[in-house]
């Protein structure tokens, strides 16, 4: 594992997640400021607009506008620049606060949810991933992911890969142009088969608990290890082949490849994940380091 620098980006964050880079600028949501901002690279942040509900996973449809997970209220919504609006209700298909998403080339919006009540400390149970079509329907992809979290597309847009973060491992699927599902399969077994039905039971058995992630340009995907103050590199089957790790007393909870050259990995930090530690202090941090193979969308 390489030795790299650590860098701070931006400090003063309720709960960083979602990051994305797009149009030359970072975009992450904060959950318990409840904004959506645009970070410089240099970490000058600018709040772009607030979710009541609390923001988690950012997209942009083709046409340009960004959606957000508003998690608490069950929504998509869309940003078009000026003022929110509900993209889609998914509150009939969810069992927990709504999480993460990933959006499609032809605009297939995919979004999981805890699929129980993780801060109120109930059973861990299984979930769906849910998709919105271009049209506005909102259909079950897919059922019986554990925690089904971050989530990437492969370039030639055939197939969706899922982070299951209670899971101890990535699931892919084909996906085909009508943004349906095939042909499910393990892309990366993390760690031995989880058992147990409270969430401190499940985390004890985790060797990894992938949650927002981002794909690079030879196929493998950083993954931000929830239990493991890092975030690791996984290639298809399961192996690490590289890892960075945190400073120490922090947790890192979403990563994303971004920057000009597209080899800047930003990671949202924090000392846990526990709403009522997080929500009444500003200890959240954004972190970058340089790795060696871009982003899969960049040169």
């Amino acid at each position: 594992m390489a030795e790299r620098e650590v860098r701070t980006v931006l400090t003063g964050g309720g709960f960083f997640e979602g990051p994305r880079w797009h149009e030359g600028t970072w975009w992450v949501s904060d959950f318990y400021r409840h904004t959506v901002s645009r970070v410089t690279a240099d970490g000058r942040e600018t709040v772009q607009f607030e979710v009541p509900g609390q923001p988690s996973g950012l997209g942009w449809l083709p046409d340009g506008s960004l959606v957000v997970v508003s998690m608490k209220t069950h929504e998509v919504l869309r940003w078009d620049g000026s003022s929110l609006s509900t993209y889609a209700d998914l509150s009939e298909h969810c069992c927990g606060h709504l999480n993460d998403l990933v959006v499609t080339a032809s605009g297939h919006v995919f979004a999981g949810d805890f699929g129980f009540d993780l801060m109120g400390g109930g059973d861990a149970t299984t979930a769906s991933l849910k998709r919105i079509d271009p049209d506005g329907r909102v259909s079950v992809a897919a059922e019986g992911l554990q925690f089904p979290n971050g989530s990437v597309v492969t370039p030639d847009g055939g197939t969706l890969v899922v982070g299951e973060t209670l899971g101890n491992r990535y699931t892919a699927f084909d996906l085909a142009a009508d943004g349906s599902l095939s042909n499910r399969r393990v892309w990366a077994s993390l760690g031995p088969e989880v058992t147990g039905r409270t969430v401190e039971e499940v985390l004890g058995q985790l060797a990894v608990a992938p949650d927002g992630c981002s794909l690079d340009a030879d196929g493998c995907i950083w993954a931000a290890d929830a239990v493991g103050g890092r975030v690791v590199r996984v290639a298809e089957g399961g192996e690490i082949v590289d890892a960075v790790a945190a400073p120490e007393g922090l947790g890192v909870f979403a990563c994303m490849l971004g920057g000009e050259d597209g080899r800047t990995l930003l990671m949202c930090a924090a000392p846990d994940f526990y709403e009522h530690n997080r929500a009444p202090v500003r200890e959240a941090v954004l972190l970058a380091t340089e790795v060696d193979v871009p982003h899969a969308g960049l040169p």
